[in-house]
């Protein structure tokens, strides 16, 4: 018999928080409400197969941390070598949801489903859209075939290195860009309009050793994201130079262009052994590059998962 046990782990997010007043949408304190007591308000989640339950952790996840990560991603691995289980849900706010997605997806490379799901409502509103997603997200992981790290949000699958937030307030807040969505979740039943995400061939397998045994946030590699404009100069990668900074990400003007004060600062750095890599500000695209390039491109990476993984690569 296939493996049928469906593991949900919460992470805290809005789809674990609290308004005083139903009504209130955004007035709201995010991880509030325990990951069971979130289950048993949702009518007939279970199902066929058993559920699981444990709380990892119970943060905002604007407040998302790499000690979190870390613990995690400990969890998923041990949940996904238990042969009885088929899938595991993460209930996750939406504000890094698309990190965490990139992060795990990068580091564990999971044969079995891996879902992120979250909310733009908090719990106690009016009309909460985390119990259609949570619903939505266990079909997901029993789906035959599902595997990879996924996210699941009002009815739409969208793949960890695509996902985007793209919007601050609807409940269908985020997009896949170019590469659209994996598929959408109908009735229970899902739809598929491309292949589920392959794994990263170029994942840090070392880091996957090595990442449970991060003490803190001492060790691990400090990567900064830095933003291109319109009159850029040099001055905050000469500050974090000095303050011993050890990668980082510029998101660039369209092509990863850069204004040549700034870049000027990006490659005295690169010289000196900072890691530094060029995405684009733009959220649809990619970086092309040229044999002209002086500091390496994304590779078709946000800005945001560029950073994951070259933390992962300076820790491997």
């Amino acid at each position: 018999m296939p493996p049928q046990n469906i593991v949900i782990l919460g992470t805290g997010g809005t789809i674990a928080g609290r308004a005083a007043s139903a009504s209130d949408n955004i007035g709201y304190t995010a991880a509030q409400v325990g990951i069971a007591e979130l289950l048993a308000a949702i009518p007939g989640l279970t199902g066929a197969g058993t559920v699981l339950t444990e709380q990892v952790a119970q943060v905002d996840s604007k407040d998302m941390s790499f000690a979190v990560w870390a613990k995690l991603a400990a969890r998923v691995s041990h949940y996904l070598a238990q042969p009885e289980v088929r899938g595991i849900v993460i209930t996750h706010g939406t504000d890094t949801l698309e990190e965490t997605a990139f992060f795990l997806q990068a580091l564990l490379a999971p044969a079995k489903p891996v879902v992120l799901t979250c909310a733009m409502r908090p719990a106690t509103a009016l009309a909460p859209d985390g119990p259609q997603n949570l619903l939505d997200a266990v079909a997901t992981a029993r789906h035959p075939g599902a595997q990879g790290v996924v996210a699941v949000c009002a009815g739409v699958i969208h793949g960890a290195a695509d996902v985007q937030k793209v919007h601050t307030y609807r409940l269908d807040p985020f997009s896949s860009g170019d590469a659209g969505p994996i598929g959408y979740v109908e009735e229970g039943q899902l739809r598929l309009v491309r292949n589920w995400p392959q794994a990263d061939a170029e994942r840090a397998p070392g880091a996957a050793r090595s990442i449970s045994s991060l003490a803190g946030p001492g060790a691990v590699p400090r990567v900064e994201i830095i933003m291109n404009h319109a009159g850029a100069g040099g001055a905050i990668v000469q500050a974090l130079q000095a303050q011993g900074v050890q990668g980082l990400v510029v998101a660039g003007t369209g092509n990863g262009s850069l204004h040549h004060e700034l870049e000027a600062a990006l490659l005295t750095a690169q010289a000196a052994g900072v890691k530094v890599i060029r995405a684009s500000r733009c959220f649809s695209g990619r970086v092309l590059p040229t044999p002209a390039d002086k500091i390496p491109d994304s590779e078709g990476l946000s800005p945001v998962k560029t950073r994951v993984k070259l933390i992962l690569q300076l820790l491997a």
